[in-house]
This record gives C-alpha cells, structure tokens and sequence, in this order.
C-alpha cells in the first residue's frame, strides 16, 4: 500500500513472525542460544520464557531456518491445549504413520518403535510446544514420561517449551515437580530496553528499504518505542499505522504528530497516563514510609551503626547511614549504566540497594522508568534490569 511512497522493497513491520528481519538482543541471542546448546546436547526439556510479543515464536522460526534436517526431525505444535492421547496421534502423523488404535499404550508403543528407527538413522526427534502455557497439566504430566523413551546414552526425543511467564506457576504445581525438575536449560527474553528498540526499528527498515531517507523523525522513534514499552510487536503495530497515516496524509516524513494520532487511537497514551498515575500514587505511599523510616535512621545514626530498614513484603527500603550518619559515597556502578538478572527472592528495592548502595522514591521510579516496570513487585525470575547512571545533585 505504501511501499512505493516510501521506496520500501517489502514491508517492514509485519506482526507475522518473518526470520528475515530477525533482531538479536540480548535476550533473543540468549535464547536462541540456549534452543541451539539443548538440541545439540540432547539436554531433553529446553524452557524459554517471555512476555506476549517479545519474539518467542521468532526466534523458534529462525532456530528451524537453519537446522540441519538430515540429524534432526522437527514437530512444530501451534495448538497445545491438546488432551495426551491427541498428541500421540498427533506426533505419529507428524512422522508419517497411522496410529493402529486410540489406545494410549499402543500409540506409545509406536511412537517409541518411531523414534528408534530415527535415532538407528543418525537423527533425533525434537518436538516445540509453542504457548505451552496452555497445555493442560495432564499432558504435560505424561509429555514427562514420554521422555523416558530413551537409549542407554541418549534422549531419543528434545522438547522446546515456548511459554508466557505465568508457564512458571504451572511448572510449580506438585504433580509437575519432575517435569520441573528435568528442564535442563531455560531463557528468558525480556523486553527491549530504549536503545535497543531504537535499534529494532531502524534494523527492520534497513532491511526492507532501498535507500537511506530516513522516514521516522527522531521524536516519533523515540515515542513509538516508549509507547510499546519494549515489545516488539506492540512496536510493529505502531510503526505499521503511522506508516499508513502519513501515506495518507501524503507526508515523506512520519513526525511525532502522526505517531501521537496512532497511539490515541489505539488508546496508549490514556493507559499509559493511568498507569501512571498509579504508579505515581505507589511512589507517593513509598515516599510516605521512607520519611518515617529517615526519621528513625537520623536518630540511630547519631550512635553510629550501619542502618537498614526493610518493607513489610520484605524488600530493603533504605540504607543510607554509615557509621558517620552521613549518606554513602556514590560508588562507581552510580556513575555508569549497569545490569543486573533478576534471581529468586530479588525485589527491585534491594536490587538498586545493591546497585547504587541505597534507595529513594526517586530511584524506584527511574529504575522503573527505565524498564518499562508498572508495579515493582511484579519482577520476573531471569530477567535484565538496566539501572541507568546516578548525577550527583
């Protein structure tokens, strides 16, 4: 529609997964990765993880682009809310055979002579579950022991859980404990960082352009990428209608109004201002709370030990005293960008303790700010915190 407008080849911003216009971040190199470590050394269950839109299927697709198809055999399931016996019947097809009977200990003795003569072949079977988080947990209790189907030396069959991050609590359930336990390598792909969905965005329209001009102002880059909070489709949606807007509009240039016009519409900039608002009312509780608890550290401090005060969920709020009473020195993380991954029991207060030695409203905010984060205790296991520089006021 508007590639000729703007001397594009083909269209950049497709919400289809399209392995030709794949962007590596951090995260999706991690991933992809892990998917290639756990198929090569048949490590058996691989788990990665990631919120909706950030390229989870992307990156499966690129990792089947370049398979090599005489070691391995590959069975792609879009549909995993899928009963146990429909999925055996389901992998047998995949391979070609008919299943002799509905029953369960039959189709299993099949898909076990199957795999069999796969591995007497030289290949393996690897079986991609995508949306795992709706297989019921009957399937994935018995995907479990169809694993079992191995040799003395090897795993006869690979699988790739592609999962939303609530895939977790499922995995936590107590019938799923061995399931759990026999993920042997996970990812997690977090949402792009500013940067690198500045990046993203000029990486697709390198791609699909037949020239330099540049067709995206630099404020509507920089609002389509805040707006999008770091998915990548989200971002695809937004680039896609502005695209169209400007193409009717007859503009060469897609500039911050066209883009501000494509958010309202979408309703982006309202959820954004109520998200907002709901975090400025957090930080304003926050706030409320760090006062009293200075209040009981200027009065500590005057016998000198180190302060430390936590929440009532358990996060550290504050550590600002020193022997001295005196706020702690900036150290070096507070004069450049570093990252941290979150792990268990982290929360995003004692993370940015951690970081720059202690925490203010002010820096919960930033840090948020910074990641796209609405509510502070909703941080997920494995993700990248990026925690921008600190300038001395």
């Amino acid at each position: 529609m508007y590639l000729n407008f703007f001397n594009l080849s083909k269209e950049p911003f497709q919400i289809t997964p399209d392995p030709s216009f794949l962007f590596l971040s951090p995260g999706h190199k991690g991933a992809l990765a892990s998917i290639i470590y756990g198929v090569e050394k048949k490590k058996g269950f691989i788990l990665i993880l990631g919120a909706v839109g950030v390229g989870k299927t992307t990156i499966l697709r690129a990792y089947l682009e370049k398979v090599d198809r005489q070691k391995l055999t590959t069975i792609y399931l879009f549909n995993s809310n899928i009963s146990y016996a429909n999925l055996l019947k389901y992998l047998l097809r995949e391979l070609g055979i008919m299943p002799e009977s509905d029953e369960i200990p039959d189709m299993v003795r099949q898909f076990h002579q199957a795999l069999m003569e796969e591995y007497d072949k030289g290949k393996n079977i690897l079986l991609l579950i995508d949306e795992a988080q709706n297989m019921p947990v009957d399937t994935l209790e018995n995907l479990r022991m169809l694993s079992n189907l191995e040799t003395s030396s090897d795993k006869l069959i690979q699988v790739i859980f592609s999962a939303q991050p609530e895939f977790e609590k499922t995995l936590n359930l107590e019938e799923l404990q061995q399931l759990k336990q026999r993920v042997a390598v996970k990812a997690v792909i977090s949402p792009l960082t500013r940067e690198e969905g500045l990046h993203y965005i000029q990486h697709r329209l390198k791609t699909a352009a037949n020239s330099d001009q540049a067709i995206f102002t630099t404020g509507a880059l920089k609002e389509i990428v805040q707006s999008a909070k770091g998915i990548p489709r989200v971002i695809n949606v937004l680039c896609d209608n502005s695209l169209i807007t400007a193409f009717g509009y007859g503009k060469k240039t897609v500039d911050l109004r066209v883009v501000r016009e494509i958010t309202n519409n979408f309703g982006i900039r309202r959820q954004n201002y109520l998200a907002w608002a709901g975090g400025a009312l957090l930080v304003a509780m926050v706030a409320m709370g760090y006062l009293g608890v200075k209040h009981r550290q200027q009065l500590i401090a005057a016998k000198g030990p180190l302060v430390v005060a936590q929440t009532a969920k358990g996060g550290v709020l504050a550590k600002t005293v020193q022997e001295t009473g005196r706020p702690a020195p900036l150290s070096r993380a507070e004069r450049s960008n570093v990252q941290r991954v979150v792990a268990r029991g982290d929360t995003l207060a004692k993370l940015i303790v951690d970081v720059y030695g202690h925490v203010d409203p002010r820096m919960i905010k930033m840090v948020k700010k910074a990641n796209y984060i609405d509510d502070e205790d909703l941080i997920i296991e494995g993700t990248r915190i990026v925690f921008p520089s600190l300038e001395r006021k």
